[in-house]
């Protein structure tokens, strides 16, 4: 991993995004996106019987969150908002940090200034494409290639994130 590539992580920006493992295999907008079939009709005694469609999956509705809270990352990024960039951060921060580099309060002032006025600016209403996201019950991958803003981003600019569940709250891990 590079130096830049560690600075980015600790501060949550350049985020890594592992599989699908042990998922449904279904991500938050496939399952969003399904609608509810047409009625069915048995031939044999002409009553008509409608099929209810399935309530969203508990998956789908807590990766929704994970969604949401990566959105409020981006946008701490955007404004440069230490306190809660290292909070939702916080374990890949302390990954960074066991691997040398310096506490989170400290780190994302550099990373801040990695971003261009404009990027910060577009970061601060950027939001995550939910077509491209990969989901499991306890793990959200978002690839930069999901983020949609106003600048443009490369993948070295803003890395894929990985989100995971953790007492009840997202944080970004890698």
């Amino acid at each position: 991993m590079s130096a830049r590539s560690i600075s980015l992580l600790a501060t949550g920006v350049a985020l890594l995004i592992s599989g699908c493992s042990g998922g449904d295999g279904t991500s938050a907008a496939t399952a969003s996106s399904s609608t509810a079939p047409p009625p069915a009709t048995t031939s044999a005694s002409a009553a008509q019987t409608t099929t209810t469609p399935p309530a969203p999956s508990a998956t789908t509705k807590a990766n929704a969150g994970a969604v949401e809270r990566y959105e409020t990352f981006l946008h701490a990024v955007g404004n440069q908002d230490v306190a809660t960039a290292c909070e939702i951060a916080a374990p890949a921060a302390k990954k960074a940090e066991d691997e040398g580099m310096g506490p989170c309060e400290q780190t994302f002032p550099i990373t801040f200034a990695m971003f261009s006025p404009a990027q910060r600016k577009a970061l601060q209403g950027a939001t995550v494409d939910r077509a491209r996201i990969t989901v499991s019950s306890k793990k959200v991958e978002i690839p930069a290639k999901a983020v949609k803003a106003t600048a443009k981003f490369t993948d070295s600019d803003l890395g894929d994130a990985v989100l995971e569940l953790r007492n009840g709250k997202w944080y970004v891990t890698d």
